[in-house]
């Protein structure tokens, strides 16, 4: 390694999540703040959750209405 050009590195670095976890880990930072962790992750929780549903369905739905007017459009462009 070249000297004075690689940052200071905090093997013990407090790394803080919103669920109210805190460890310790190492960065080149003294502080860390997270939005998610083991401790909150559903898959090492085993706790599903759902954000949002639906989504995919509306999108579903604005596709097929664009489909079905982009069908009457080429469909009346031929028969002129």
């Amino acid at each position: 390694m070249k000297k004075d050009i690689h940052p200071k590195y905090y093997p013990n670095a407090k790394a803080k999540c919103t669920c109210g976890a805190v460890f310790e880990t190492g960065s080149t930072k003294p502080e860390l703040e997270t939005e998610i962790c083991s401790a909150c992750h559903p898959f090492y929780t085993g706790k599903e959750r759902i954000i949002k549903t639906g989504q995919v369905e509306k999108f579903k739905e604005r596709m097929a209405k664009r489909d079905s007017k982009s069908g009457l459009k080429a469909k009346k462009k031929k028969n002129e």
